[in-house]
């Protein structure tokens, strides 16, 4: 029943972070530009802002089309409007049926791992900014620092209560997290004089590290660039592009960090069954 409920309640977030996702990057850019051009003391231009993530309502991007109650039920709206919409007719896109069900299939998983009980709501707190981080990152290639340093504050506070790891574990995962991409990306950088991955993403494995701990690291890292190779060059072959594309790497690191947090001891140990090492 509370895996159920948790299900429901999934949908629900979804739908917001389907807003999350589209309108707080166009919000972010027009305010950089805004800052920029105080900055530099730049000529006044207007430019009008992007939608309010809270606010306003949500509209067909086309057309404009103001979305009724009834059309933002998560999923039903979608197969009930045949996935076009209401106003214009124009093919809705499939992102939003399928983070509905996604972060309504995880927060179910969350309950149903934990129980119902802190590290369940703890848990639905990491997923719900997983997802949001990973959506923005596989349109835009961006990891906002509104989201990475909120997942990485909470999951430090969390530990002074040792929710998940204790906090020496938290801070020497959050430091390790953010020490091996970044030097990683400098090497990379000295030696071909290219940026081999953004800077969020550095934030975002400090953050994985303040949930997991220092020995969530290294399965994190493992796990994420096993699965990064492997449908990027499938991505990168079926869209028939270069191979110095650059690919997102914030879904895979989310990825990891989501199943690390959830079974990282048993898969551990499994492994060390199947290798012999026990």
């Amino acid at each position: 029943m509370a895996a159920t409920v948790a299900f429901v309640f999934g949908l629900l977030i979804g739908s917001f972070l389907n807003v999350v996702i589209l309108r707080l990057p166009p919000r972010l850019e027009w305010e950089w530009r805004r800052d920029s051009r105080e900055l530099l003391e730049l000529p006044e231009h207007y430019e009008p802002a992007p939608p309010d993530i809270v606010v306003e309502r949500s509209a067909c991007p086309k057309c404009g089309h103001r979305l009724a109650p009834w059309e933002n039920i998560p999923v039903l709206s979608f197969l009930m409007l045949r996935g076009r919409c209401r106003g214009c007719g124009t093919p809705i896109s499939w992102q939003y049926p399928v983070v509905e069900l996604v972060t309504g299939l995880l927060f179910a998983v969350c309950v149903w791992r934990f129980g119902a009980g802190p590290e369940a709501l703890a848990a639905i707190v990491f997923t719900a900014l997983l997802v949001a981080l990973a959506g923005i990152d596989l349109r835009t290639t961006l990891l906002p620092d509104q989201l990475t340093y909120p997942l990485l504050w909470i999951g430090l506070g969390l530990s002074t209560i040792t929710l998940f790891v204790s906090p020496t574990q938290a801070i020497y995962g959050a430091l390790a997290g953010y020490l091996s991409l970044w030097s990683v990306y400098w090497v990379f950088k000295k030696l071909t004089g290219k940026e081999g991955m953004g800077h969020g993403d550095f934030k975002l494995l400090a953050a994985l590290g303040a949930w997991c701990g220092l020995s969530g690291i290294l399965p994190i890292v493992l796990m994420s660039s096993f699965i990064g190779a492997i449908v990027g060059s499938l991505w990168i072959g079926l869209r028939g592009q270069d191979r110095a594309t650059p690919i997102p790497f914030g879904p895979y690191l989310a990825a990891a960090g989501w199943v690390q947090l959830m079974w990282g001891p048993q898969l551990v140990q499994a492994y060390r069954d199947f290798s012999g090492l026990n």
